[in-house]
Parts: C-alpha cells; sequence; structure tokens
C-alpha cells in the first residue's frame, strides 16, 4: 500500500525486457524525435529570418512549431533517456511537470489550431476584409490567447490530480505521466472530479473541432467555386492533409483520455498515446512545407546558407 504523501517516484510503461528491443525503442523515438525537432527547427528558423513570411499565417504556423517542440520534447526525450540506460523512474515532481507541460503545450497547440482555420476561412471566404480582421494586433492577442487557454487548462488538471490520494501502486502504464493512468492509483472517489474536468474539456475539444470542420467546410465550398482546377488541387491538397491530422489529433485524444475502462489494454493505450501525442508534431511540418511554395523557397534558403556558413569555416579551418 502506498502513500501519496511518501510517494517519489513513479515508474513508466517498460516497453519491451530484453535488452536489444530496448535499443530498437530507444533508435525508434530518437529517430522521430530528431525528424520533429530538425522539421520544426527549419519552419522557425525560415519564418523568422525571411521577411516575406511575416504575415498572419506564418505568424501562426511559427507559434505552432513552437508548440509542437515543446509538445514532444515534455515526453519523448525522458523515454528515450530510460530505455537507454535501462531505468523506468521518474521522479514525483517531474511527473507532475511533465503533466503540466504536456496540457499546457497541447492545450495551447488545439487552441492555435482553431485559430488558424479561423484564419484560413478569413483569407479565402472573406479576402476583401483580411487584412482588417487579421491585423497584427488581432493575431498577437489570438496567439495570446491559445497559449493562456493552454495554461489554464494545465493549471486546473495538474492541481486537480496531484491533489488526490495516490494508494494504488506507483505504476503508470504509459511512456509518460499521463493523467488516465495516475487516475488508476487514486484511493478515494476524488478521482471522479477530475473525470468531470476531463469530460468538460472533452466537450470543449469537440466543440473547437465542429468550429474547425464548419470553417473547412466554407473553405470547401468557396474553393469549388475556383474556375481554375489547379487552384481547387493546390487549395485542396494544402487543407485536406491539415484537416486529417487534426482529426487523429482530436479522435485519439478524446479516446484516450474519455475512453471507459473496459477497453484499455496496455498496447491500445501505447499506440493512441504516440498517435495524439507524437504523430501530430512529427508530421505538422511536412504538412505544411509540402505544398507550400513560399516555405519551401525559404527553407532552401535556411539550408543553403546553413551550408554554405559551414564550409566557409572549414575553408578557413583548414588556412
Amino acid at each position: 500500500m502506498f502513500n501519496s504523501s511518501s510517494l517519489t517516484e513513479f515508474l513508466l510503461l517498460a516497453f519491451v525486457d530484453t535488452w536489444e528491443l530496448q535499443l530498437l525503442h530507444f533508435s525508434l523515438f530518437l529517430g522521430i524525435y530528431l525528424a520533429a525537432l530538425l522539421g520544426n527547427g527549419l519552419i522557425i528558423t525560415a519564418i523568422a529570418c525571411d521577411h516575406h513570411l511575416h504575415t498572419p499565417m506564418y505568424f501562426f504556423l511559427l507559434n505552432l512549431s513552437l508548440l509542437d517542440l515543446g509538445t514532444i520534447s515534455t515526453t519523448v526525450p525522458k523515454s528515450v533517456a530510460n530505455s537507454l540506460w535501462n531505468t523506468r523512474a521518474i521522479s514525483y515532481l517531474g511527473c507532475a511537470a511533465q503533466v503540466f507541460l504536456f496540457f499546457f503545450l497541447l492545450g495551447g497547440e488545439y487552441s492555435l489550431l482553431t485559430v488558424m482555420s479561423y484564419d484560413r476561412y478569413v483569407a479565402i471566404c472573406k479576402p476583401l476584409h483580411y487584412g482588417t480582421i487579421m491585423g497584427s494586433r488581432a493575431c498577437v492577442q489570438m496567439a495570446v490567447a491559445a497559449w493562456a487557454s493552454g495554461f489554464l487548462h494545465a493549471a486546473l488538471h495538474t492541481g486537480n490530480t496531484f491533489s488526490m490520494p495516490l494508494c494504488q501502486g506507483n505504476v503508470v502504464d504509459q511512456f509518460f505521466c499521463e493523467i488516465p493512468q495516475i487516475l488508476k492509483l487514486s484511493c478515494s472517489d476524488s478521482y471522479l472530479r477530475e473525470i468531470g474536468l476531463l469530460v468538460v474539456s472533452g466537450y470543449l475539444t469537440f466543440g473547437c473541432f465542429i468550429f474547425i470542420v464548419l470553417s473547412y467546410v466554407q473553405i470547401f465550398t468557396a474553393v469549388l467555386r475556383i474556375p481554375s482546377e489547379q487552384g481547387r488541387h493546390k487549395a485542396f491538397s494544402m487543407c485536406l492533409p491539415h484537416l486529417a491530422v487534426v482529426s487523429l489529433f482530436v479522435s485519439t485524444g478524446i479516446f484516450a483520455y474519455l475512453k471507459p475502462p473496459s477497453l484499455s489494454s496496455p498496447t491500445l493505450d501505447l499506440v493512441v498515446a504516440v498517435l495524439y501525442s507524437v504523430v501530430p508534431p512529427t508530421l505538422n511540418p511536412l504538412i505544411y512545407s509540402m505544398r507550400n511554395k513560399e516555405l519551401k523557397d525559404a527553407l532552401r534558403k535556411v539550408i543553403s546558407w546553413t551550408f554554405f556558413s559551414s564550409g566557409n569555416i572549414v575553408i578557413s579551418l583548414h588556412k
């Protein structure tokens, strides 16, 4: 029997028992993390350095990349380090910090995705009013509101979760500190308060998702009126992957936090957690740059400048 007042650490999910498979897990998660780090880092650098990209759409994309970097950096590096050092431990404070940061960044990201869908709706459906509606002050206010909503979301859930007495052990069946897995360790009915808060969050998330879908319905309706087939194809190829990732993000997130206990299993929980916490931050840079000529040109400049500078440094050293 554990007592939450004496609890000093949690034990995270052990992926595999053999060192060879642990090394495979380490390599896979490290590769995914480095890809997310590189993709989001390049987008942040390209937008910050190219004045042609200092527009509302790219301002929001820069914020999204920052949130993506933070989200994946909150969970994956700890899991990678645990695999490398053959341990499962995370401190009590480390777990609380992980829950807070994860909810803060994930909540901010979802709010920002909602704002981004509105930005695209105004740009395509009300182009004559775009400059007025999406002025620089309005964009900053929307971005601040997105980050602030994530902070409030995180503070409520973290405070509520870690104020509960925990006496059902210290094993968290997930590769990071996930609230549904921590709730299983509760030894009183106080966990129902957090479940109620999760249900409210679920309704808000679903409401935002409906807003995003309706925005894209309006966008697709406007796009279908474009006479150029090439223009329609470009608009659809940019919007559909974004909507697909948002749908994956929302559906797996809601399922992870609101599914009935009878559907829970270690394998299913792990797959769902990877789908909502690891896949979107890794895919977002690819989706937003794949069909975007301006961004691809800016990325080429950043990469060329990096290699050119590195080459100059090497030449200087040889001299």
